[in-house]
């Protein structure tokens, strides 16, 4: 029986995607604790994310390339990472790494994985290196969008071309924003541009700064539920899927595919 081509939402920018007989981890963050941060919400069964077949990185803060949780996948593991960033992997021991600028298309398996522009800052702290970030427009039999940490920027409307998923970050880590990211009303104005199907939700929800959840606990929980109500008023046709950590959101089969399906059920055994 052929694999289901399904999301999970891992927690902040972590998603698995499983498309075509491929898992991709995006942003993996996948320690309970990560420098200043503590994860806040139920931890993700580590079996969920084993065998992966590549990893996108969309830029180097900390919180989107976490050198140890990329360890605990393995050193041989394919990462895709903005152009620029492969030296700073390679000096820690990862082997198998592809760069890419904004616009360039790679093919891997069945999948087209395409670097998008991204309005947003990329430093590998504390000494560097600086790189373009960048988001991923993987396409396949359903096109999904991964903008990493990204602003609204007129060219969305370029990736608005049959769009199955976009993955929007709705908030952060922290109490504010700083510049090149999305509020929940921002990225419900982004969907006006992008136009897909189902947009699901992520960064938020998961890592907080120790003690924050006790004086500002609405930010564990409101960014979805304002992105919906603002997504619900702009664009009421895109269904909103808010996934809670280690929530599955699985493709529905599309009319093609459930006709080719009732076709051999139907088709008489040789």
């Amino acid at each position: 029986m052929p694999a289901l081509n399904q999301i999970t939402y891992i927690g902040h920018a972590t998603t698995l995607i499983e498309l075509d007989g491929l898992r991709i981890l995006t942003d993996p963050l996948l320690r309970e604790r990560a420098f200043h941060l503590h994860r806040r919400s139920l931890p993700v069964n580590a079996s969920r994310y084993q065998d992966i077949d590549a990893i996108l990185i969309s830029h180097l803060h900390l919180d989107h390339c976490d050198i140890p949780s990329l360890r605990m996948l393995g050193r041989e593991i394919h990462l895709i990472v903005p152009s620029g960033a492969a030296d700073l992997f390679r000096k820690r021991g990862f082997t198998n790494i592809t760069e890419m600028h904004v616009g360039e298309t790679v093919k891997f398996g069945e999948l087209m994985i395409e670097a998008t522009y991204a309005e947003h800052q990329s430093f590998f702290p504390p000494f560097g290196p600086s790189t373009e970030s960048i988001g991923f427009l993987i396409k396949g039999s359903h096109n999904i969008y991964f903008p990493g940490d990204s602003d609204i920027f007129p060219g969305m409307t370029e990736l608005a071309n049959n769009l199955d998923v976009a993955l929007l970050p709705v908030w952060g880590w922290g109490p504010n924003l700083g510049p090149g990211h999305m509020n929940p009303e921002r990225a419900a104005h982004a969907l006006t541009l992008l136009r897909p199907r189902f947009a699901i939700p992520i960064h938020w929800g998961t890592f907080y700064p120790r003690g924050l959840g006790w004086f500002r606990r609405q930010t564990l929980s409101e960014p979805p539920q304002l992105f919906y109500h603002y997504a619900s008023v702009l664009v009421p046709e895109i269904d909103i899927q808010i996934l809670q950590p280690g929530s599955v959101f699985i493709f529905p089969v599309r009319k093609l595919e459930a006709d080719h399906i009732s076709n051999r059920k139907q088709s008489p055994s040789p």
